[in-house]
C-alpha cells in the first residue's frame, strides 16, 4: 500500500508534464494502477488535496464546468476530457449538451433524491426533469419507457462474463414481481446480460443498494458507456478453452465502473464517453463472445514463435439503424494477462473518450475514429498511447491465426466437462425472457445441483455447470424442466437458438412485437421440421438490431408492410418485417447486411410459409412424419390416450 501510494504522490508531481490529462486525472489513472494487480488500495489519503490543488488551475481554463460534483465529492466526468473535447461537446448533439450542462455521473445522486420525494409525496414521477427522465439516469442503468409503460423502466445491470448466482437471480425475481405478470420480468440479454422490467424511480435506490451488497451494479450500464463485459460462458469448464476469460472480464468491468480512488461503483474517467462501447472477450475458438461485431474484440491467439498464449485484436464492429460494420484487425497481439489487457483497453478508451465524434451521434462509434486515422495510424497511436503509461511495452503485430479445422460447438444440451464426474447443462429460456416465478425455479434448481452458480449465453439462455453425473437424471426430471414448461434441457435445433429484442411491449423503437411471435414461430417450424445442426434465428424489432438479425441464419427485422384489406380492396398498412438469411458466427463469421425478403406482412399466414421455405431451401430441413394417431387427435380435436 505504502509503495502504491509514493507511486501516485510521484505521479502527481509530475501531472504537470502531462499534455492528456490534468493532474486530478492523473491522480485517477495512477490509482488505477491498483486495478492490475488486483487488490485494493486505500486512496482516500490523496483525493483531499488532489481535488483541492486541482480544482483551482482548471477553473481558469475550463469556464462553467464542474471540476468536482459538490454533492458527491468525485471528479465529474467531463472534467476528464481535455478542451478540444469539450469545445466539441458544447457545440455538439442534444446529448453531449445535456451531458455538458449537467454531468451524468452524479445521476445516481439525483436517483435517491428523487425516489425520497416520491415516497414523501413531494414529487411525481412526472415532475421529474426531462433531460433527466430520459437521458442523464441511464447513466445509473435506468432507460425510461415512456412510451409503452409511462413512469417505469428498464434497469440494465452489469454482469461480466455472464456469471450470476441463485441469490442474484431471486433478487432480480422480488425486485420485479410487484410490477405485475406482463410488466415485471426479467430479460436476459445478447451481451450476457440481465434487465429487470418494470422498475419505479421509488424503488431504483433498494435495488441499487440490494445489487451492490450482492457484488453487482447497474451504474455505468447504459448511454454513453462502457457495456456489459462479454466473455466466454464455458470459461474454467471448458476442454478446448485457450484463455480463461472470467478474471480478465472482471478486471475491465472494474476499470470502467469502479472508482478506483473511493472504491465506489461508478469510475468518473469514462462518465462522458462520445458513444457506447461494446468489448468481448473470446475464450476459444467457437468465440461464443461474438468479436466481430464489438468495438474492440479479443480473440485467442498463441504467438507463432513462443507458444504463449495472446490476443489478437479486432476493433470497430457495431450495428445501427445507419450502419452495421464487422470488425477489421487491427494487426495487434497481446498477451492474455491482466495487465496487458486493461492497460491496451484504457489506451484505446483514452482515444475514443478524447478524440471520438460529439456532433453526429451516428458516426460517435469507435469505426469512424479507425476511418479517420487509418488503421495503422490508430495502431501507432495506441501504441504510443501505452508506451506513456510506463507498464511495458507488449503490443506486437498479430499472430497467425489457427488453421486446424475446427467446428463450432453447441451450448445447448448436456456435456461432459474436463473436471471429471462433472457436466455442463445447457437451458433453454425462449427468448432470454423469465416470469418471477421461474427465475425462483432456475435458482433452486441451480442451488440444488451446481452450488448455485448460473452462466447466462449471448443466445439469451443459461448453463448450468459442475453438475454431477450421479444427478443428471435428478436434474432431467425436476418439474421446472416438464413438458408443460417453457424451458427445456434438450430443446430442438430450431427452438433452441432463438434470438430476440424487447420489442414493441416495452421499446417505443421497435415497429413490432418479438418475443411472442418468436416463440410462438420457433415452436410450430420445430414441430414441423427436422433439421440435422442448430438453427439460428434471431428477432429484432426495428434496424438499430438489438437482436442482431445479420449475424442469424435467419433474421427478421420490423419493417413497414402493406395488405390487401377484403373489406375495402385496398391495401393498408400492417406490421411487417424484412428477413434476412445466411449470417455466420465463429471464426469465418459473415454478416447478412441486405434483407433477402423485404416488407413481408409479420400475421402467420403471410410469414411462415416463407420462414419454411428458407429452411428447406437453405438449410435442407425436412418434414417431420406425422403419426396417425397425432393427425386423428388434430382432426377431432381432442387428446387420446
Amino acid at each position: 500500500i505504502n509503495l502504491k501510494l509514493s507511486v501516485v504522490s510521484h505521479y502527481l508531481d509530475q501531472g504537470g508534464n502531462c499534455s492528456r490529462s490534468t493532474m486530478m486525472n492523473k491522480g485517477y489513472a495512477v490509482a488505477a494502477v491498483a486495478l492490475l494487480v488486483g487488490s485494493p488500495v486505500i486512496c482516500s489519503a490523496f483525493l483531499p488535496a488532489t481535488l483541492k490543488n486541482t480544482q483551482s488551475a482548471l477553473n481558469n481554463v475550463r469556464e462553467g464546468i464542474a471540476t468536482v460534483d459538490e454533492r458527491t465529492g468525485k471528479p465529474t466526468g467531463t472534467s476528464f476530457l481535455p478542451d478540444e473535447a469539450i469545445e466539441k461537446a458544447r457545440k455538439g448533439n442534444p446529448i453531449e449538451k445535456i451531458k455538458i450542462a449537467k454531468d451524468g455521473t452524479s445521476a445516481w445522486k439525483d436517483i435517491y433524491d428523487y425516489a425520497a420525494k416520491i415516497r414523501a409525496g413531494e414529487l411525481d414521477w412526472e415532475d421529474v426533469e426531462k433531460g433527466d427522465m430520459d437521458n442523464r439516469l441511464k447513466f445509473v442503468g435506468l432507460l425510461h419507457r415512456g412510451k409503452r409503460t409511462p413512469g417505469q423502466f428498464m434497469m440494465r445491470l452489469k454482469v461480466p462474463n455472464g456469471i450470476i448466482n441463485s441469490d442474484q437471480l431471486r433478487f432480480y425475481a422480488d425486485s420485479v414481481e410487484k410490477y405485475g405478470e406482463n410488466q415485471g420480468v426479467v430479460d436476459i440479454t445478447t451481451r450476457q446480460n440481465i434487465q429487470l422490467r418494470g422498475v419505479k424511480i421509488e424503488d431504483a435506490p433498494d435495488i441499487i443498494d440490494g445489487l451492490h451488497a450482492r457484488n453487482q451494479t447497474s451504474i455505468q450500464s447504459a448511454l454513453d458507456s462502457v457495456r456489459n463485459m462479454v466473455g466466454n460462458p464455458l470459461a474454467g469448464i471448458d476442454e478446448c478453452e485457450m484463455v480463461d476469460t472470467r478474471e480478465i472480464c472482471n478486471a475491465l468491468n472494474d476499470l470502467v465502473s469502479l472508482d478506483p480512488v473511493t472504491n465506489t461503483r461508478g469510475n468518473p474517467a469514462y462518465g462522458n464517453l462520445p458513444r457506447k462501447f461494446n468489448i468481448a472477450v473470446s475464450g476459444s475458438r467457437d468465440d461464443y463472445a461474438h468479436t466481430h461485431i464489438n468495438d474492440i474484440g479479443l480473440q485467442p491467439c498463441a504467438h507463432a514463435e513462443t507458444g504463449e498464449m495472446g490476443f489478437n485484436v479486432v476493433l470497430g464492429g457495431y450495428m445501427s439503424i445507419k450502419r452495421v460494420a464487422e470488425s477489421i484487425p487491427a494487426d495487434m497481439w497481446i498477451p492474455a494477462d491482466r495487465n496487458s489487457v486493461v492497460t491496451l483497453t484504457e489506451a484505446i478508451l483514452r482515444l475514443f473518450r478524447d478524440e471520438g465524434d460529439r456532433g453526429d451521434r451516428q458516426k460517435a462509434r469507435l469505426i469512424w475514429l479507425v476511418e479517420r486515422y487509418g488503421m495503422e495510424d490508430f495502431k501507432n497511436a495506441v501504441i504510443k498511447e501505452v508506451s506513456s503509461y510506463n507498464r511495458g511495452d507488449f503490443i506486437q503485430d498479430a499472430q497467425p491465426a489457427p488453421t486446424e479445422p475446427f467446428e463450432r460447438r453447441d451450448l445447448m444440451g448436456i456435456h461432459e466437462q474436463p473436471q471429471k464426474g462433472k457436466f455442463r447443462v445447457g437451458v433453454l429460456v425462449p427468448a432470454g425472457r423469465l416470469h418471477p416465478k421461474e427465475c425462483h425455479q432456475i435458482a433452486d434448481v441451480a442451488e440444488k445441483y451446481c452450488d448455485g452458480e448460473i452462466r447466462l449465453t449471448v443466445e439469451q439462455n443459461i448453463i448450468l455447470p459442475n453438475v454431477d453425473e450421479s444427478k443428471l437424471d435428478d436434474l432431467m426430471n425436476e418439474p421446472v424442466f416438464g413438458k408443460d414448461s417453457r424451458m427445456k434441457l434438450k430443446p430442438g435445433n430450431i427452438e433452441g437458438n432463438l434470438v430476440s429484442c424487447t420489442g414493441a411491449q416495452f421499446c417505443g423503437l421497435a415497429l413490432i412485437e418479438t418475443k411472442e411471435p418468436a416463440e410462438a414461430l420457433a415452436a410450430k417450424l420445430e414441430a414441423k421440421f427436422s433439421v440435422d445442426k442448430p438453427i439460428r434465428i434471431h428477432w429484432t424489432g426495428c434496424p438499430n438490431s438489438c437482436g442482431q438479425v445479420q449475424v442469424a441464419d435467419i433474421g427478421i427485422m420490423g419493417a413497414p408492410a402493406r395488405k390487401l384489406d377484403p373489406e375495402t380492396g385496398k391495401k393498408k398498412a400492417v406490421p411487417g418485417c424484412n428477413v434476412f438469411v445466411g449470417g455466420r458466427i465463429g471464426e469465418d463469421a459473415h454478416l447478412a447486411m441486405t434483407p433477402d425478403y423485404k416488407n413481408i406482412p409479420l400475421e402467420e399466414e403471410s410469414l411462415l410459409p416463407i420462414l419454411e421455405e428458407i429452411l428447406v431451401e437453405k438449410f435442407g430441413a425436412v418434414k417431420k412424419r406425422t403419426r396417425k394417431r397425432d393427425k386423428l387427435k388434430k382432426l377431432i380435436g381432442i387428446g387420446l390416450e
